[in-house]
Protein backbone atom coordinates (compact mmCIF):
# COMPACT_ATOMS: atom_id res chain seq x y z
CA UNK A 1 0.00 0.00 0.00
CA UNK A 2 1.54 3.28 -1.15
CA UNK A 3 0.89 6.63 0.47
CA UNK A 4 0.95 8.24 -2.97
CA UNK A 5 1.03 7.23 -6.63
CA UNK A 6 1.99 10.08 -8.97
CA UNK A 7 0.86 9.67 -12.58
CA UNK A 8 3.01 11.79 -14.88
CA UNK A 9 6.66 12.81 -14.98
CA UNK A 10 6.50 16.42 -16.17
CA UNK A 11 7.48 19.41 -14.01
CA UNK A 12 4.36 19.05 -11.82
CA UNK A 13 4.83 15.34 -11.18
CA UNK A 14 8.56 15.59 -10.53
CA UNK A 15 8.16 18.62 -8.28
CA UNK A 16 5.52 16.75 -6.29
CA UNK A 17 7.79 13.71 -6.09
CA UNK A 18 10.60 15.81 -4.60
CA UNK A 19 8.31 17.36 -1.99
CA UNK A 20 6.64 14.03 -1.21
CA UNK A 21 9.99 12.29 -0.73
CA UNK A 22 11.14 15.06 1.59
CA UNK A 23 7.89 14.54 3.51
CA UNK A 24 8.90 10.86 3.92
CA UNK A 25 5.90 9.55 1.99
CA UNK A 26 5.95 6.04 0.54
CA UNK A 27 5.43 6.85 -3.13
CA UNK A 28 5.99 5.75 -6.69
CA UNK A 29 5.94 7.85 -9.86
CA UNK A 30 4.44 6.27 -13.00
CA UNK A 31 6.17 7.46 -16.18
CA UNK A 32 4.89 6.42 -19.61
CA UNK A 33 7.44 8.35 -21.68
CA UNK A 34 11.01 7.12 -22.32
CA UNK A 35 12.26 9.91 -20.06
CA UNK A 36 10.79 12.42 -17.64
CA UNK A 37 10.32 16.13 -18.19
CA UNK A 38 7.08 16.39 -20.10
CA UNK A 39 6.68 18.82 -23.00
CA UNK A 40 9.81 20.81 -22.18
CA UNK A 41 11.94 17.95 -23.55
CA UNK A 42 10.97 19.23 -27.00
CA UNK A 43 11.55 22.92 -26.24
CA UNK A 44 14.74 24.24 -27.77
CA UNK A 45 15.10 27.15 -25.34
CA UNK A 46 13.43 28.15 -22.08
CA UNK A 47 13.95 31.81 -21.28
CA UNK A 48 11.40 32.53 -18.56
CA UNK A 49 12.22 30.09 -15.76
CA UNK A 50 13.52 32.14 -12.86
CA UNK A 51 17.29 32.06 -12.46
CA UNK A 52 17.94 29.99 -15.59
CA UNK A 53 17.54 32.30 -18.60
CA UNK A 54 18.35 30.80 -21.97
CA UNK A 55 18.46 27.23 -20.72
CA UNK A 56 17.85 24.30 -23.04
CA UNK A 57 14.48 22.63 -22.44
CA UNK A 58 15.89 19.12 -22.66
CA UNK A 59 18.65 19.91 -20.17
CA UNK A 60 16.17 21.47 -17.75
CA UNK A 61 13.87 18.47 -17.94
CA UNK A 62 16.76 16.14 -17.18
CA UNK A 63 17.76 18.23 -14.18
CA UNK A 64 14.21 17.92 -12.87
CA UNK A 65 14.28 14.13 -13.20
CA UNK A 66 17.81 13.80 -11.81
CA UNK A 67 16.78 15.84 -8.76
CA UNK A 68 13.94 13.41 -8.07
CA UNK A 69 16.15 10.37 -8.61
CA UNK A 70 18.86 11.77 -6.34
CA UNK A 71 16.35 11.68 -3.49
CA UNK A 72 15.49 8.08 -4.23
CA UNK A 73 12.12 8.63 -5.88
CA UNK A 74 11.09 5.25 -7.37
CA UNK A 75 10.02 5.59 -11.01
CA UNK A 76 7.96 2.87 -12.66
CA UNK A 77 7.76 2.73 -16.44
CA UNK A 78 4.21 2.25 -17.63
CA UNK A 79 0.96 3.93 -18.58
CA UNK A 80 -1.94 4.36 -16.20
CA UNK A 81 -5.02 2.89 -17.87
CA UNK A 82 -7.51 3.61 -15.10
CA UNK A 83 -7.97 4.80 -11.55
CA UNK A 84 -10.49 2.81 -9.54
CA UNK A 85 -11.88 3.21 -6.05
CA UNK A 86 -11.28 0.50 -3.47
CA UNK A 87 -12.50 0.36 0.12
CA UNK A 88 -10.59 3.17 1.89
CA UNK A 89 -8.03 3.23 -0.93
CA UNK A 90 -7.47 3.75 -4.65
CA UNK A 91 -6.18 1.36 -7.29
CA UNK A 92 -4.13 2.54 -10.26
CA UNK A 93 -4.29 -0.04 -13.04
CA UNK A 94 -1.46 0.08 -15.57
CA UNK A 95 -1.82 -0.83 -19.24
CA UNK A 96 0.31 -3.90 -18.51
CA UNK A 97 -2.32 -5.11 -16.05
CA UNK A 98 -0.23 -4.35 -12.96
CA UNK A 99 -2.21 -2.83 -10.09
CA UNK A 100 -0.91 -0.27 -7.58
CA UNK A 101 -2.85 0.13 -4.35
CA UNK A 102 -2.51 3.56 -2.75
CA UNK A 103 -4.05 5.90 -0.21
CA UNK A 104 -3.82 8.89 -2.58
CA UNK A 105 -3.37 9.50 -6.30
CA UNK A 106 -1.86 12.57 -7.94
CA UNK A 107 -2.84 13.13 -11.56
CA UNK A 108 -0.04 15.13 -13.20
CA UNK A 109 -0.47 13.90 -16.75
CA UNK A 110 -0.40 17.31 -18.41
CA UNK A 111 -2.08 18.53 -21.57
CA UNK A 112 -0.65 18.34 -25.05
CA UNK A 113 -1.06 21.08 -27.62
CA UNK A 114 -3.31 20.16 -30.52
CA UNK A 115 -1.30 20.04 -33.71
CA UNK A 116 -2.29 21.14 -37.20
CA UNK A 117 -0.89 17.92 -38.64
CA UNK A 118 0.65 19.57 -41.69
CA UNK A 119 4.02 18.94 -43.38
CA UNK A 120 6.87 20.79 -41.72
CA UNK A 121 5.12 21.28 -38.39
CA UNK A 122 6.82 18.49 -36.48
CA UNK A 123 10.18 18.99 -38.16
CA UNK A 124 10.31 22.72 -37.32
CA UNK A 125 8.85 22.58 -33.80
CA UNK A 126 11.27 24.53 -31.63
CA UNK A 127 12.75 26.19 -34.71
CA UNK A 128 9.99 28.71 -35.38
CA UNK A 129 6.95 26.52 -34.80
CA UNK A 130 5.66 27.15 -31.29
CA UNK A 131 2.56 26.42 -29.25
CA UNK A 132 3.22 29.06 -26.59
CA UNK A 133 3.45 32.75 -27.43
CA UNK A 134 4.32 33.79 -23.88
CA UNK A 135 7.14 31.23 -23.86
CA UNK A 136 8.72 31.98 -27.23
CA UNK A 137 7.41 35.34 -28.40
CA UNK A 138 10.45 37.24 -27.11
CA UNK A 139 12.69 35.35 -29.55
CA UNK A 140 10.93 37.01 -32.49
CA UNK A 141 10.99 40.68 -31.62
CA UNK A 142 10.76 42.89 -34.72
CA UNK A 143 10.00 39.80 -36.83
CA UNK A 144 6.99 38.75 -38.89
CA UNK A 145 4.96 35.95 -37.35
CA UNK A 146 1.60 34.23 -37.66
CA UNK A 147 -0.90 32.89 -35.15
CA UNK A 148 -3.17 30.03 -36.24
CA UNK A 149 -6.53 29.81 -34.50
CA UNK A 150 -9.65 31.82 -33.76
CA UNK A 151 -10.41 31.33 -30.07
CA UNK A 152 -9.50 33.33 -26.98
CA UNK A 153 -5.97 31.92 -26.77
CA UNK A 154 -5.22 32.72 -30.41
CA UNK A 155 -6.46 36.29 -30.02
CA UNK A 156 -4.56 36.79 -26.79
CA UNK A 157 -1.43 35.40 -28.44
CA UNK A 158 -1.80 37.76 -31.41
CA UNK A 159 -2.19 40.76 -29.11
CA UNK A 160 0.77 39.67 -27.00
CA UNK A 161 3.01 39.18 -30.04
CA UNK A 162 1.95 42.53 -31.54
CA UNK A 163 3.71 44.26 -28.64
CA UNK A 164 7.11 43.19 -29.90
CA UNK A 165 6.80 41.80 -33.42
CA UNK A 166 6.85 43.86 -36.58
CA UNK A 167 3.75 42.18 -38.05
CA UNK A 168 1.34 39.48 -36.91
CA UNK A 169 -0.93 37.51 -39.23
CA UNK A 170 -3.94 35.89 -37.57
CA UNK A 171 -4.97 32.87 -39.65
CA UNK A 172 -8.38 31.31 -39.09
CA UNK A 173 -10.21 28.65 -41.07
CA UNK A 174 -13.60 30.33 -40.61
CA UNK A 175 -14.92 33.72 -41.65
CA UNK A 176 -15.51 34.89 -38.10
CA UNK A 177 -13.38 34.61 -34.99
CA UNK A 178 -14.64 32.59 -32.01
CA UNK A 179 -12.91 34.53 -29.24
CA UNK A 180 -14.52 36.94 -26.80
CA UNK A 181 -15.93 40.10 -28.37
CA UNK A 182 -13.68 42.32 -26.30
CA UNK A 183 -10.63 40.48 -27.65
CA UNK A 184 -11.95 40.70 -31.20
CA UNK A 185 -12.32 44.45 -30.83
CA UNK A 186 -8.78 44.77 -29.55
CA UNK A 187 -7.47 42.71 -32.46
CA UNK A 188 -9.34 44.88 -34.96
CA UNK A 189 -7.84 48.03 -33.47
CA UNK A 190 -4.28 46.70 -33.44
CA UNK A 191 -2.57 47.96 -36.62
CA UNK A 192 0.14 45.28 -36.49
CA UNK A 193 -2.38 42.43 -36.74
CA UNK A 194 -3.68 41.33 -40.14
CA UNK A 195 -6.63 38.94 -40.03
CA UNK A 196 -6.74 36.21 -42.71
CA UNK A 197 -10.19 34.53 -42.52
CA UNK A 198 -11.33 31.44 -44.45
CA UNK A 199 -7.72 30.32 -44.62
CA UNK A 200 -5.86 27.20 -43.56
CA UNK A 201 -2.17 26.39 -43.34
CA UNK A 202 -1.33 23.64 -45.83
CA UNK A 203 2.40 23.44 -45.15
CA UNK A 204 5.11 25.03 -43.02
CA UNK A 205 8.46 25.23 -44.75
CA UNK A 206 12.01 26.28 -44.08
CA UNK A 207 15.58 25.02 -43.94
CA UNK A 208 16.35 24.34 -40.25
CA UNK A 209 14.02 27.21 -39.24
CA UNK A 210 10.63 28.53 -40.30
CA UNK A 211 10.78 30.62 -43.47
CA UNK A 212 7.13 30.69 -44.44
CA UNK A 213 3.85 28.86 -44.93
CA UNK A 214 1.64 27.77 -47.77
CA UNK A 215 -1.95 28.97 -47.30
CA UNK A 216 -5.14 27.70 -48.91
CA UNK A 217 -8.45 29.56 -49.09
CA UNK A 218 -11.29 27.40 -47.72
CA UNK A 219 -13.84 28.91 -50.10
CA UNK A 220 -11.94 29.47 -53.33
CA UNK A 221 -9.14 26.91 -52.96
CA UNK A 222 -6.51 29.47 -53.94
CA UNK A 223 -3.01 28.97 -52.58
CA UNK A 224 -0.40 31.53 -51.70
CA UNK A 225 2.97 31.70 -49.99
CA UNK A 226 3.43 33.83 -46.88
CA UNK A 227 7.00 34.54 -45.71
CA UNK A 228 7.29 34.26 -41.92
CA UNK A 229 9.84 33.94 -39.15
CA UNK A 230 7.59 31.95 -36.81
CA UNK A 231 4.21 30.22 -36.59
CA UNK A 232 2.34 30.11 -33.27
CA UNK A 233 -0.31 27.39 -33.23
CA UNK A 234 -3.28 27.97 -30.92
CA UNK A 235 -5.96 25.50 -31.97
CA UNK A 236 -6.63 23.95 -28.59
CA UNK A 237 -5.24 21.54 -26.02
CA UNK A 238 -5.77 17.86 -25.33
CA UNK A 239 -5.71 17.26 -21.55
CA UNK A 240 -4.56 13.74 -20.70
CA UNK A 241 -7.42 12.64 -18.46
CA UNK A 242 -8.42 9.29 -19.95
CA UNK A 243 -7.47 7.37 -16.80
CA UNK A 244 -9.92 9.34 -14.62
CA UNK A 245 -12.67 10.13 -17.14
CA UNK A 246 -15.08 7.79 -15.38
CA UNK A 247 -14.11 8.89 -11.88
CA UNK A 248 -13.99 12.69 -11.97
CA UNK A 249 -16.29 15.30 -13.46
CA UNK A 250 -14.29 17.18 -16.10
CA UNK A 251 -14.53 20.72 -17.47
CA UNK A 252 -13.71 20.71 -21.18
CA UNK A 253 -11.51 17.71 -20.47
CA UNK A 254 -9.66 19.33 -17.55
CA UNK A 255 -9.88 18.38 -13.88
CA UNK A 256 -11.52 21.17 -11.83
CA UNK A 257 -9.30 22.13 -8.89
CA UNK A 258 -7.65 25.15 -7.29
CA UNK A 259 -3.98 25.61 -6.45
CA UNK A 260 -4.32 23.13 -3.58
CA UNK A 261 -4.98 20.37 -6.13
CA UNK A 262 -8.00 19.04 -4.22
CA UNK A 263 -10.61 17.38 -6.45
CA UNK A 264 -14.19 16.30 -5.84
CA UNK A 265 -13.00 12.80 -4.88
CA UNK A 266 -11.24 12.46 -1.49
CA UNK A 267 -7.82 10.98 -2.10
CA UNK A 268 -7.45 12.08 -5.72
CA UNK A 269 -5.42 15.21 -6.37
CA UNK A 270 -4.33 17.04 -9.51
CA UNK A 271 -1.41 19.29 -10.48
CA UNK A 272 -0.01 20.97 -13.56
CA UNK A 273 -1.48 21.59 -17.00
CA UNK A 274 -4.19 18.96 -16.59
CA UNK A 275 -6.08 21.02 -14.00
CA UNK A 276 -8.27 24.05 -14.68
CA UNK A 277 -6.01 27.10 -14.55
CA UNK A 278 -5.29 30.28 -16.43
CA UNK A 279 -1.54 30.03 -17.03
CA UNK A 280 0.11 26.79 -18.11
CA UNK A 281 3.85 27.30 -17.71
CA UNK A 282 6.76 25.38 -16.18
CA UNK A 283 6.81 27.64 -13.15
CA UNK A 284 3.11 27.15 -12.41
CA UNK A 285 3.42 23.38 -12.83
CA UNK A 286 6.34 23.23 -10.40
CA UNK A 287 4.37 25.39 -7.97
CA UNK A 288 1.37 23.07 -8.28
CA UNK A 289 3.58 20.12 -7.38
CA UNK A 290 4.66 21.77 -4.14
CA UNK A 291 1.18 22.96 -3.19
CA UNK A 292 -0.51 19.64 -3.81
CA UNK A 293 1.86 17.69 -1.57
CA UNK A 294 0.88 19.98 1.30
CA UNK A 295 -2.74 18.99 0.62
CA UNK A 296 -1.84 15.31 0.35
CA UNK A 297 0.11 15.21 3.63
CA UNK A 298 -2.76 16.99 5.37
CA UNK A 299 -5.24 14.47 3.94
CA UNK A 300 -3.11 11.51 5.03
CA UNK A 301 -2.73 12.94 8.53
CA UNK A 302 -6.49 13.48 8.88
CA UNK A 303 -7.21 9.96 7.60
CA UNK A 304 -4.67 8.11 9.71
CA UNK A 305 -1.99 7.93 7.03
Amino acid sequence: MYDLVIIGSGPAGLSAAVYAKRACLNLVLVEKEPMGGGQIIYTEQVDNYLGLPGTNGFDLSQKFEQHAKSLGVPIKKGEAASVEQEEKAWKVVLASGEELLTKTVLLATGASHRALGVPGEKELTGAGVSYCATCDGAFFRNKTVAVVGGGDVALEDALYLAKGCEQVFLIHRRKELRGAKVLQEQVQKEEKITFLPDTIVKEIHGDKKVEGVTLVGTENGNTKELPLDAVFIAVGMNPQTESVSGVLTLENGYVPAGEDGVTEKPGIFVAGDVRTKRLRQIVTAVSDGANVVASITEYLHENGG
